[in-house]
């Protein structure tokens, strides 16, 4: 329907309902090709970086080439290794299909889930098979969801090798707890998961026992103070704090043991903790609104007051201007998976409640003596990167460590020449030849790859808060230092088992449990 050049808006609206549909399924076989096309680049891409010359490595080949990857597509690590794993085997295992995405005749979420659901046959006649037994029936599945073609992948490989298809097991080993999720707003997080059923009855005690904690008086819902009582619980608090504010409740006085967990650094958003409390996060319930509602049409029905009228009114006793608006400030939670982003007026209500207020000071244009930055110019850097400064990664920076980007003691303990590096790229940045970087004053990251490629990392923090000046002073060119010795690797952490003996003890694992198992296969 379209040519290989995308569509301008203008000409979308002369197309037919038919016409538009049928461009968009040619542009969804385009989007197919590309992404096949993308995939056998990354392939060739690990099979030159993959060698396996340090698979003992902490930070192995595979990693330094997730790590160019990242680079590329601006992605995390593990999901640059998702891409890699993905690409070797369509390449060495699926053949077939493989050029059937090429030939944009299945998606992406479709040979994904064929990669998956067949990863864990190791016969080769057996995955032949199945490869061809696949590619023959993929393009005349249709539009399957989820469950379904999973279900038809798991059919195809169960009539060729029984023991590769993975069960559902029981609900147990499924269990999980997650934290954050990448749609979450400003200010609140998901948090969602499985339990044990033993567990869930002693968190429901606990969780009871705290909501129930609270005076009468307290404004908030139940639905309010169920959610509440799991900061109380992250504290190991025996009692949820009460927010009646009354002198007479009977823990008034009491410090909050949620908000004395918090310490507020101030950075450029200083005004934020002059940002009053929202009165309406508590109490409130969707009745109560269509109450409201009710109660305005019966005094509707009512004449109105003949003495009260606009003509009456005196400028005394007119309602006062409003305030002009401010925009709300903005704080943020380091380390909190996803953004840990709070609204202004969270961030005021935990001071009230007894959170303490640091000022962030600002390090000395003076280098530091030693190789590890003193307390001040550590909180520094760690606030002003937020994240590791790779490419793609998350790593908060409090759980990262503190690099010096010119090595030390040719480059001097300073936040012109210190940022956060999580501890994989730490390694690869030590230890693996053909990556180098480069910083600005004002922290801005300037990243090479073995290709020779350079990628740019900006502060977090310059992005949530720009009117933070994070510029600091210029330091002078140091003198060459001496090249790295052969016998740097030996420092390399290591791993107990390479990657290789870790996938094929995973794969023997589950099939040796799918053998003894009197589960249906699918």
């Amino acid at each position: 329907m379209f040519d290989s050049q995308p569509p301008r808006p203008a000409d979308l609206r002369n197309l037919s309902d038919a016409d538009l549909a049928a461009g968009i399924a040619d542009w969804a076989r385009l989007t197919s090709a590309a992404e096949a096309a993308k995939s056998a680049a990354i392939a060739e891409l690990v099979r030159r970086r993959c060698v396996d010359e340090h698979p003992d490595w902490a930070c192995d080949d595979w990693d330094a080439c997730a790590a160019e990857l990242s680079c590329i597509l601006t992605v995390s690590s593990r999901s640059a290794a998702g891409l890699m794993t993905l690409a070797v085997t369509l390449r060495d295992r699926l053949p077939k299909v493989a050029a059937l995405f090429l030939d944009g005749r299945v998606s992406a979420r479709t040979v994904g889930t064929i990669a998956w659901r067949t990863n864990l046959v190791v016969d080769a006649g057996a995955l032949d098979a199945i490869d061809t037994d696949i590619a023959g029936a993929a393009a005349r599945w249709g539009r399957l969801s989820q469950q379904k073609l999973e279900r038809a992948v798991d059919a195809a490989v169960a009539r060729r090798d029984p023991a590769a298809v993975h069960r559902v097991r029981t609900g147990l080993r499924n269990r999980d707890f997650v934290i954050g999720d990448a749609d979450d707003i400003t200010g609140m997080t998901s948090i969602y998961g499985r339990i044990s059923k033993a567990d869930a009855a002693l968190l429901d005690e606990a969780i009871t026992a705290l909501i129930n904690s609270v005076c009468p008086d307290d404004p908030r819902t139940l639905a309010q103070r169920r959610s509440d009582s799991m900061g109380a619980l992250a504290v190991r608090a025996t009692r949820l704090p009460c927010r009646c504010g009354k002198d007479t409740c009977p823990v008034a006085g009491e410090p909050d043991p949620i908000a004395a967990r918090f310490v507020v650094h101030l950075l450029a958003e200083a005004d934020t903790i002059d940002t009053a409390s929202d009165p309406d996060w508590d109490g409130g319930r969707e009745d109560d609104a269509e109450d409201d509602v009710e109660e305005d049409n019966e005094d509707d029905d009512e004449e109105p007051d003949k003495d009260a009228g606009p003509e009456e009114c005196t400028p005394e006793e007119s309602e006062p201007e409003p305030a002009p608006h401010r925009p709300r400030g903005i704080g943020l939670i380091p380390g909190m998976p996803g953004t840990g982003l709070l609204d202004g007026g969270q961030v005021a209500d935990l001071i009230a409640r007894g959170a303490r207020v640091r000022p962030v000071t600002t390090p000395s244009d003076e280098p530091e003596p030693g190789y590890r930055p003193s307390a001040v110019l550590d909180r520094w850097i760690r606030l002003r990167d937020l994240t590791c400064r790779f490419p793609g990664c998350d790593q908060p920076a409090v759980r990262s460590d503190i690099d010096h980007t010119i090595p030390w003691p040719a480059g001097p303990t300073h936040p012109s020449n210190n940022k956060a590096y999580c501890r994989k790229h730490h390694l690869l940045k030590t230890f693996w030849p053909g990556w180098s970087d480069r910083q600005d004053p004002d922290g801005r990251l300037h990243i090479t790859t073995p290709s020779g490629l350079t990628y740019d990392s900006t502060p977090t923090a310059t992005l949530l808060f720009p009117q933070w000046n994070t510029t600091t002073a210029t330091l002078p060119a140091p003198p060459p230092g001496p090249p790295p010795t052969p016998a740097r690797g030996l420092k390399m952490p290591k791993r107990r088992q390479t990657r290789t003996q870790a996938r094929a003890r995973y794969i023997a694992t589950e099939r040796a449990r799918n053998e003894s198992s009197d589960e249906a296969p699918y």
